[in-house]
């Protein structure tokens, strides 16, 4: 503790750039302070609200009949009171009123009494659900009552049966949280499903049986029991503990991004704790020189300044965790609702002590540089005033190696996955490192430039003052700005191919769940010729031989092998297809069954063409051999399968048909009504409104991510004001000088404005081009899509942000525009 009086009077010296550190320390831990407190609290909930979130304890899916043998373990299970059972069928279907006026695309849910297990379904009246829910009755939510005009006590026409609303459901325990729903929920009584005559062959309706377990220690024996008699492959057996809910989906994706941004800021301010604690360091030359004079070690001097380090990033840290709880709260307020019980407010200790600990470690890590720093200064460097020395190669490097090991260490504590660690914490290095090169570059051949004008000629001087921090604060605002360009330009793209490039001609109605037979019918009452596309619903139950595993599959975070395909047959490709692998769609000298899959498919799972898939059709087997591979137009919005067979393969299997037309808006309400009132069996989806869906659904995310990626800016931004700070020595002397030699007030600002706006501009241009190139990769590789430069858009961007940094380094420097020569050599005298 006798280094305090002494720190205590430094900080008071170097009050703004100390104020500075703790913000950069603050700023590197609050985010991912309260994301990590976020985390625990939403696992905690999720563990608690499982059964809630699940409805029961043992949950039996299936797309199909549940098979018998499944059914009769069941029932013996119900005969033995060991559970009770209660089935649930989920499907779209178009109700209308009954004045086939209007209709609605709506989302059924048809349960058994005795659903929910856990949980309760909140109707708007306060009543309760399995005394409301009976025969003959229906209860919706409220926007199906305002899209159609109905209320309470009329009747709704759902496929061939009318039923009366008798109430509002306003919550469900195991509701999905869904970004694409496509219709409100409609809630029937078991007994009415035959009379809704929508349980046609091939129908896509997804059964639940929920079983509540007597005794909660039988919950995993009896699910075993259970798996030995399901069908294999077709029927899903989880306890509320295995079963991964919409909402869990959701919160684990929304966390995962969360922890990203949290690391990238982290890394970002780190930068910054390093700049910022170079710059303090440079402030105390005098006093380090002064010190080695009169006989302290270099030991003396870095334990001095590590204890200076430690008590601010102690404060930092303690403002951190105080902001990273506040934002965690905002965080509860906002998605807390999502969860059945809600999420505690209290703290996270166990988050506390990890933000401690982890402050620690960022404060250490990036300060081993400028200490060495420190460590190596001579006090003759300062006597003659020359440029301090560099920490050399090797030190600069081992740091470097640390702090990219504690980085690959956060990811895979926090993101559990080596390969997407490593890969993580590569791009990171390699932009970082990109943006360090460019910007040395750029800079190198901007000193070299002969440059007549006064003003910009002392400007361009000014970023190789002595102390400034230039190269650092390009690299910060270039790293974190080309994030948020990058994502920008992603969100351009994806709207103008998927949203604003919408084809005049493409369809926007989908018309599912057509029955064979009903194909003429359907075509006169739409007026028009129509091409209908079979639909046979299958799994992939293995490939050459090798079974699927289903559980692993789903774990995936892209599209994978586990869900349920549609395939479809027909003899040739469509306009928007093409053939990568094979000169024919099927082979002529191949007798066995044939398939042709999307390269889609191959992406999934590494197949080519021989290799032979089996599938499961309702629990019938069919091995097909690859006959070839296709692509697609992903700009075109035509229907497309993943799985094309032969008509003689698939002709007689259960199937239903579906059609894709282009209809004129004002026109779609009338045909859905007119096309639903004689066939209840078809559902009609807008494609349009899912088009508008997903506008909002890319909006909201980019505004979370340029949200939390101002954090990195805000890093970047008190670097530059750190080397503002930094060099208010030589920046106040150039500015008397100028005063002397004649120039007035317009001309310092000229000259300090000039130099913040070449640091905003390099940035951003650094930051464009990083961005363009992430942003084609992104959208050319990733999501297949064409790419647009948006040069208006870019330029808007790059305007915005000289703005900000211009202003910030003007409103940084003052103090030191604002001294009067006579006040400063009286005090360079006095000296």
């Amino acid at each position: 503790m006798r280094h305090l009086p002494t720190v205590i009077r430094q900080v008071r010296r170097s009050s703004t750039q100390a104020v500075l550190f703790v913000l950069c320390v603050a700023l590197s831990l609050s985010a991912l302070t309260a994301f990590s407190g976020f985390g625990r609290s939403v696992k905690l909930a999720l563990q608690d609200d499982a059964r809630i979130l699940h409805a029961a304890d043992i949950l039996v899916r299936s797309y199909d009949p549940i098979s018998t043998p499944l059914l009769q373990a069941t029932d013996r299970l119900v005969e033995q009171a060991r559970v009770r059972r209660a089935m649930v069928h989920e499907f779209y279907s178009v109700v209308r009123d009954t004045g086939k006026t209007a209709s609605v695309l709506s989302r059924l849910k048809v349960v058994e009494p005795g659903y929910p297990f856990y949980g309760l379904v909140v109707l708007k009246s306060g009543r309760s659900f399995e005394q409301v829910l009976t025969p003959g009755a229906c209860i919706v939510e409220q926007t199906l009552l305002d899209r159609i005009g109905l209320q309470v006590g009329d009747r709704l026409q759902v496929g061939y049966a009318t039923l009366r609303i008798v109430d509002v459901v306003t919550a469900e325990p195991d509701r999905p949280l869904e970004l694409f729903a496509f219709g409100p929920r409609v809630f029937i009584h078991n007994d009415d499903l035959e009379s809704l005559g929508l349980m046609a062959t091939g129908s896509r309706i997804r059964r639940t049986l929920l079983l509540q377990v007597a005794d909660p220690l039988e919950v995993d024996a009896i699910a075993e029991e259970l798996q030995r008699a399901a069908a294999e492959g077709g029927e899903r057996i989880d306890t509320y503990r295995t079963a991964g809910s919409a909402v869990t989906r959701f919160f684990d994706m929304f966390l995962f991004f969360l922890k990203l941004v949290g690391l990238f800021i982290l890394m970002i301010s780190g930068m910054g704790i390093q700049s910022t604690l170079t710059a303090l360091l440079n402030e105390k030359r005098p006093a380090i020189a002064i010190m080695k004079t009169v006989g302290a070690t270099g030991r003396f001097i870095t334990t001095h300044f590590l204890f200076l380090v430690l008590v601010l990033g102690a404060i930092g840290t303690a403002a951190g965790i105080v902001a990273g709880g506040a934002m965690q709260a905002i965080l509860t307020w906002l998605l807390g609702s999502l969860l059945p019980g809600g999420l505690a407010k209290g703290i996270s200790w166990a988050g506390v002590a990890e933000a401690v600990l982890m402050g620690a470690t960022v404060v250490i890590l990036f300060s081993l540089i400028p200490l060495y720093r420190a460590r190596q200064m001579r006090p003759l460097v300062l006597f003659k005033r020359k440029a301090a020395p560099d920490a050399g190669r090797w030190p600069t490097l081992l740091s470097a190696v640390l702090i990219l090991l504690f980085f690959l260490f956060l990811v895979l504590w926090h993101m559990r996955d080596v390969r997407f660690g490593i890969a993580f914490v590569g791009a990171l290095a390699g932009m970082v490192l990109a943006a360090g090169l460019l910007a040395q570059l750029v800079l190198a051949i901007l000193r070299r430039l002969p440059v007549r004008h006064l003003a910009m000629r002392q400007a361009i001087r000014g970023l190789f003052r002595r102390g400034n921090a230039t190269r650092a604060v390009m690299i910060t605002l270039t790293v974190s700005l080309a994030l948020i360009f990058g994502d920008r330009l992603i969100e351009k793209n994806l709207r103008a191919t998927f949203v604003r490039s919408f084809p005049a001609d493409a369809p926007n109605a989908f018309f599912v769940d057509i029955q064979p037979g009903q194909n003429e019918a359907f075509s006169a009452a739409v007026g028009r010729p129509v091409t209908f596309y079979p639909v046979v619903r299958a799994r992939v139950a293995a490939i050459n031989d090798q079974a699927i595993d289903r559980r692993r599959e789903g774990r995936k975070r892209r599209d994978n092998l586990s869900r349920v395909f549609n395939l479809t047959y027909r003899e040739s490709l469509l306009e928007d297809e093409s053939l990568i692998e094979g000169d024919t769609l099927f082979r002529s000298d191949w007798t066995e069954p044939q398939v042709s899959v999307m390269d889609t498919v191959v992406e999934m799972r590494d197949m080519k063409i021989g290799d032979r898939i089996r599938f499961t059709i309702q629990g019938v087997p069919i091995t097909a051999r690859i006959a070839s591979i296709r692509t697609r137009d992903n700009r075109s919005m035509n229907p497309f399968f993943y799985f094309v067979f032969p008509e003689a393969v698939l002709g007689k299997a259960p199937q239903t048909l579906f059609a894709a037309l282009k209809v004129p808006s004002g026109e779609l309400g009338a045909l859905q009504t007119t096309v639903v009132s004689r066939f209840p069996n078809i559902s009609v989806i807008d494609i349009s409104q899912a088009i508008g869906i997903l506008a909002k659904m890319m909006e909201r995310l980019s505004r979370i991510v340029r949200l939390f990626s101002l954090f990195s800016v805000a890093a970047g931004i008190l670097i530059l004001v750190s080397a503002v700070f930094a060099t208010r020595a030589e920046r106040m002397m150039e500015s008397v000088y100028y005063k002397v030699l004649g120039a007035g007030r317009r001309f310092v600002v000229t000259v300090f404005a000039l130099e913040n706006l070449i640091i905003g501009l390099l940035s951003s241009l650094l930051a464009l081009a990083l961005a363009q190139a992430g942003a084609w990769w992104v959208c050319r590789m990733k999501f297949d899509i064409g790419y647009q430069l948006f040069p208006a858009d870019s330029l808007f961007m790059a305007g915005v942000t000289v703005f900000v940094v211009v202003a910030a380094g003007l409103a940084a420097s003052r103090s030191v525009m604002a001294k009067k020569p006579v006040v400063y050599l009286r005090e360079q005298q006095n000296e």
